[in-house]
């Protein structure tokens, strides 16, 4: 096929076009192995970034899905760790349940205290937003160093969110901050805290905002509520 026919040879129909995607989706992974609360996560992770690894990396723990319906149900918060995660995030929705998005990594207080503590922004930020984290969904796609003080918040603070989506990217600590928070709340005994990771290296801000908006979409369905 010539250069001029593979330009005529697609749907200008975005609808037809992400039916099309999810079909070819649906016959190269199979979802039988995968539970039916967690496939419409793992379906638009794979879609948004094309990589099928993760139906087999991304751990999604009983009740994280009923966890997160309920949170952002009730107009719990969303924090997350980048503004790009942040700016991904359906607020519209978000905004009708009564909750909001939360993204201090830009504030400038956060950035003084990073500073004067030699400590990064993404901690702070995570530090500077304990009371929307307390109930909370808390949604890390780019910083490790978010993923590790979401463990140190919940173990000196106290702080008890409602899902921890960790699934940061790159090759310093961030594989090793998923088993980290994955070890932490698989052996907390005193409360339970649901968590949805993916191992390795992979995952980023594509990642955590196609979990936290497959959640949402999942929750509107729950509450018979429109677009």
């Amino acid at each position: 096929m010539n250069i001029e026919n593979q330009a005529k040879d697609y749907s200008e129909n975005p609808q037809e076009i992400i039916n099309e995607s999810f079909d070819i989706i649906d016959n190269l992974v199979d979802f039988d192995k995968i539970p039916e609360s967690s496939r419409p996560i793992v379906r638009r992770v794979i879609h948004a970034t094309g990589d099928t690894d993760f139906a087999d990396n991304l751990i999604i723990k009983p009740m994280a899905v009923d966890a997160a319906v309920n949170a952002i149900a009730t107009g719990k918060s969303i924090v997350t760790d980048v503004n790009m995660v942040k700016a991904g995030i359906n607020a519209k929705v978000i905004d009708r349940f009564g909750g909001k998005i939360v993204c201090r990594i830009a504030d400038e207080v956060v950035a003084q205290k990073a500073k004067e503590t030699n400590k990064t922004r993404a901690i702070m930020s995570m530090q500077e937003s304990l009371a929307d984290i307390s109930g909370g969904v808390v949604a890390i796609g780019n910083a490790p160093t978010a993923v590790f003080s979401i463990i140190d918040l919940i173990r000196r603070e106290r702080v008890v969110p409602a899902l921890v989506i960790a699934v940061p990217v790159g090759f310093v600590k961030a594989a090793e901050s998923k088993e980290a928070l994955m070890t932490f709340l698989d052996n907390k005994k005193d409360i339970q805290i649901p968590y949805i990771v993916n191992i390795g290296r992979k995952g980023g801000s594509a990642v955590a905002v196609a979990i936290v908006n497959a959640l949402i979409n999942i929750t509107k369905e729950a509450k018979g509520t429109s677009n």
